[in-house]
């Protein structure tokens, strides 16, 4: 479960739902880390984030990629993860729950150990589901109320939870592809003058 962290603390001071900051007061996420990380079936978890920048719909993302595998996940089961008065805050103001910081526990595991998990952590009074399941398909799908499956992709910013971000937006700007040359122009840069370093510094020696 999440209740978000400082992204939801600046959302409700923004907003004027000043209330809404002691929901973000807790430890459930580190004690949910430690729960199981300590336990005997640690070997079996294949991957674990927080939910942080660019949210569900960022880390989803990031991980499916870097695992070449794809995922599909039931939105009604993660709305139930969402603590329902920051969810409710959100809706008010325009805010997409799922590209934005929640601080709460994404985790990959084996089928056999995922009802262990949910029953650990419940013990312990924080909420666990089983939101998803992976696949090969190599796309991050989600299956919504009535079972419309949509494939889903992280924008370029997070969810904008001030006034002036949602200003700016969440949409590539028109400079993207020039910003994209930039940075590859100097991580280029930068290796060569790292293999310059290293070769001046090998001839001295």
């Amino acid at each position: 479960e999440g209740a978000g962290g400082g992204t939801i603390t600046t959302t409700a001071i923004y907003s004027g739902n000043h209330d809404v900051v002691k929901e973000t007061l807790n430890i459930k996420f580190l004690k949910a880390c430690e729960i199981i990380l300590s336990s005997n079936y640690v070997d079996k978890i294949r991957a674990m984030c927080d939910v942080t920048n660019g949210g569900l719909r960022g880390d989803l993302y990031e991980i499916n990629y870097e695992a070449r595998c794809g995922v599909n996940i039931y939105e009604e089961k993660v709305r139930t993860l969402v603590n329902p008065i920051v969810l409710q805050m959100l809706e008010s103001v325009g805010v997409d729950y799922l590209g934005v910081s929640l601080d709460s526990l994404l985790i990959y595991c084996d089928d056999s150990i995922s009802q262990k998990i949910i029953s650990d952590l419940r013990s312990v009074n924080i909420l666990c589901e089983e939101i998803g399941y992976v696949d090969n398909s190599n796309q991050v799908c989600m299956t919504y109320e009535g079972n419309e499956k949509k494939g889903i992709l992280p924008k370029f910013r997070e969810s904008a939870y001030t006034k002036i971000k949602q200003e700016i937006g969440e949409e590539p700007p028109e400079s993207q592809k020039i910003m994209e040359r930039n940075i590859e122009k100097a991580a280029s840069e930068a290796l060569q003058k790292r293999k310059k370093i290293i070769d001046y510094i090998r001839k001295q020696s």
